[in-house]
């Protein structure tokens, strides 16, 4: 359900107020008529209606019926007697109406207050919501460093491998050249220093080509760094964003809860 403003749910009140007043309005009156034809027959034809007062009057004696200026009307109330009850009755009908009326006041702040107390426990459970998802963004942001490191300590492993790689290669060259002087030197011992040769070349291709695959590692681990960088400062943000609602909905959630405590008072 969309949340509403306080303005809107004042209005919206007090259209249900004013409904149910009219409403009580008019079940006092009826209530008022059926209560005079019950308890006072002749106050009850002031509220006939008048073909039925015409049909009486049409129907009744002139000789039965005398009438005459100041004089009371032999067949019912006298008009000034009518009045007065009628009187009475309409201020017994305003004060009930009124009673209704702040009744009807008293039951709007009533459901203003719970209205208000509603959309405050229910702004308590969207903050803890938001905490909830707080902790999980939490959670995420430190899995990711977590892994972060571990991606750091692999690329100085793979760092600390290609050097000692480097260091076998370089000094494989060294035995290369020596061996390739030996050969001019050492003629006599050509078989043995080809042999030897041929398999410090293999050593060197060999080292080589583990140069190049661990060059390879380094730049996918430090590819994986950075891929994980990005993702390390996206889920940053993202967690100072959900940082901020959660705040702003702890916020709130606790000024909606001192004005329901304030309406309460």
């Amino acid at each position: 359900m969309p949340c509403l403003s306080n303005p809107e749910i004042e209005i919206m009140l007090y259209c249900q107020a004013m409904y149910i007043f009219l409403l009580s309005l008019a079940c006092v009156s009826r209530s008022h008529i059926i209560m005079v034809s019950d308890t006072d027959p002749d106050m009850a034809r002031l509220y006939e209606p008048v073909s039925e007062k015409k049909q009486t009057a049409s129907g009744g004696s002139s000789e039965e019926c005398e009438t005459g200026f100041g004089v009371q009307n032999s067949c019912g109330l006298s008009i000034n007697n009518a009045k007065s009850k009628a009187s009475s009755i309409a201020l017994k009908a305003a004060q009930d109406a009124k009673a209704a009326n702040d009744a009807q006041l008293a039951a709007g702040e009533a459901a203003s207050l719970q209205v208000k107390q509603d959309l405050a426990e229910k702004a308590v459970q969207a903050a803890r919501a938001a905490e909830a998802a707080l902790a999980g963004k939490q959670q995420i942001m430190e899995q990711l460093e977590l892994e972060e490191k571990e991606a750091v300590a692999v690329v100085g492993e793979v760092k600390s491998s290609l050097r000692s790689t480097q260091v076998n290669a370089e000094s494989a060259m060294l035995a290369f050249s020596q061996a390739k002087k030996q050969l001019d030197r050492l003629k006599v011992l050509l078989t043995e220093a080809t042999a030897q040769m041929s398999n410090i070349e293999t050593f060197a291709s060999g080292a080589q080509l583990e140069l190049d695959e661990k060059g390879q590692l380094l730049e996918a681990a430090n590819r994986r760094v950075e891929g994980i960088s990005r993702q390390v400062g996206a889920a940053r943000q993202d967690y100072e964003k959900t940082k901020q609602a959660a705040y702003k909905a702890a916020c709130a959630a606790v000024e909606a809860k001192k004005k329901a405590q304030m309406m309460q008072r």
